[in-house]
């Protein structure tokens, strides 16, 4: 193995929960953000790559604001469709192990069971559209490459929805959650490790390119999600608030939101040997490390 994982993205859930990862196992990572490299115009991705000479990479940096996308597709599209097409063709010109994050976004929710990698996508808004077409752009360049499609992620550092639920908690009594969108969250810190994993696999095994479902075990709604954070933050004297359930309809938003999120992670698990813990069991240690 020669060379750092090069990550793009800096500030984000994941990449910083990456930077972490490196700092505690020693694992050589260069990390790029926007002071690096700008990725709204990814001519420059091709020369970072050849100057960083990694072993592999993995790309942590998109554009996540679902309602503002609505009215951005163009910043979206940038980050999220037109970046990853250049690191991944990059990355196949190098041979090199390219580990790209997509989302439950890129289906369209109405399944009645845990959508499984080969279930037909149908983004309903640009945020999905736009991760599709990152998706695509990917499979398309044809090298060494997993793409990893996660849900409904939450950690210590960045914005979540666990941190607004607390921030909001600070001063409220009662808090309105929505209770008929269902996924499996995740934990960031699953994300990262998931990812080196998917990288160091696809260094032996390139037959193992392909898409992957990354998420934690177990259903929850926002409103299960916001509750047992509330009950976890309480038990250490933080902030906590009752949760009152409401629906979809109750709650409009620019974008359109899947009902249904579950992602089936039966894939990773036979090829990667990958295993989330219950969601419940994530939370609770991702939520030793909060600062309340």
């Amino acid at each position: 193995m020669t060379g750092p994982i090069l990550v793009f993205g800096r500030k984000g859930q994941v990449a910083r929960e990456l930077a972490e990862l490196a700092g505690a196992t020693g694992r050589p990572m260069t990390v790029a953000g926007r002071e690096t490299l700008d990725l709204t115009d990814s001519t420059g991705v091709a020369d970072l790559i050849a100057q960083v000479a990694p072993s592999a990479v993995i790309n942590a940096a998109a554009y996540t604001a679902v309602d503002r996308a609505e009215r951005e597709p163009d910043a979206a599209f940038a980050l999220n469709r037109d970046a990853p097409a250049a690191m991944a063709a990059a990355c196949a010109a190098r041979d090199l192990p390219f580990v790209h994050f997509s989302t439950d976004y890129v289906f369209d929710g109405t399944l009645d069971r845990p959508y499984v990698e080969t279930d037909p996508t149908g983004p309903t808004g640009v945020y999905g559209a736009s991760k599709l077409a990152g998706e695509r752009a990917v499979a398309n360049a044809g090298g060494r490459a997993i793409i990893l499609r996660t849900s409904w992620v939450y950690g210590v550092h960045g914005s979540n929805f666990v941190k607004t639920m607390l921030r909001l908690a600070l001063d409220r009594d009662e808090i309105s959650v929505v209770g008929d969108q269902i996924g499996r969250p995740t934990w960031s810190r699953d994300c990262a490790e998931a990812a080196v994993l998917a990288a160091d696999t696809l260094r032996d095994a390139p037959d193992l390119s392909g898409v992957y479902h990354l998420s934690g075990a177990g259903d929850a709604s926002w409103a299960d999600l916001a509750a047992e954070a509330f009950e976890l933050s309480a038990r250490r004297g933080g902030p906590t608030a009752r949760v009152l359930p409401i629906t979809t309809a109750d709650y409009p938003t620019p974008a359109k939101r899947p009902a249904n999120s579950r992602l089936d992670c039966g894939k990773i698990e036979t090829a990667l040997g990958w295993r989330s813990l219950p969601w419940r069991e994530s939370l609770a240690l991702c939520m030793t490390q909060m600062e309340f």
